[in-house]
């Protein structure tokens, strides 16, 4: 961990295509959010850098902003299937902030994969770095999503026909 970037892994018992397939669809960021905040999705499965998608926000469940119910925009920065894929954010608030959240797959042993969450917020705009409130989600919440997407995945989500 640096000063301006979190990174958590877990080891998961499934294949990087199925794990991809979770992180790939609006829906599943929604199924596997440990913070609370993201209600519902709007938009089809990401294929490419640049693809976009509407998360139905809800601040209250972190209790530290008034913000109430928003949508934000999510905008993928990157995206190699089955091995990476990461996006940033464009919401309400002005300046937009810059932080990248993503997660990097690498096979591992007995077809598991070593699953790599990361949130970066390095590039953030200087009016948001001078208020002094980041990292905005915590290391902990991270561990805990990537809990989430170990048994989400375990459970067959998405369905086989969704991929």
């Amino acid at each position: 961990m640096t000063n301006d970037r979190l990174d958590v892994q877990r080891v998961i018992a499934a294949s990087p295509s199925d794990i991809f397939a979770v992180l790939s669809d609006p829906q599943g960021h929604v199924a596997i959010d440990a913070s609370g905040m993201l209600m519902d999705a709007t938009g089809e499965r990401v294929r490419a850098a640049g693809d976009t998608f509407v998360v139905h926000m809800d601040r209250e469940a972190l209790g530290d902003f008034p913000m109430g119910k928003y949508d934000v925009t999510v905008t993928i920065a990157s995206l190699v299937p089955d091995q990476e894929i990461s996006w940033t954010i464009l919401g309400r608030v002005r300046p937009q902030i810059g932080h990248v959240y993503g997660y990097r797959l690498e096979p591992a042993d007995d077809g598991a994969t070593t699953v790599t969450s990361f949130y970066d917020w390095s590039e953030i705009h200087e009016e948001w770095r001078e208020k002094g409130i980041f990292p905005v989600i915590a290391e902990e919440s991270l561990r805990a999503t990537l809990g989430i997407l170990d048994r989400t995945v375990r459970r067959g989500y998405p369905l086989a026909t969704a991929r």
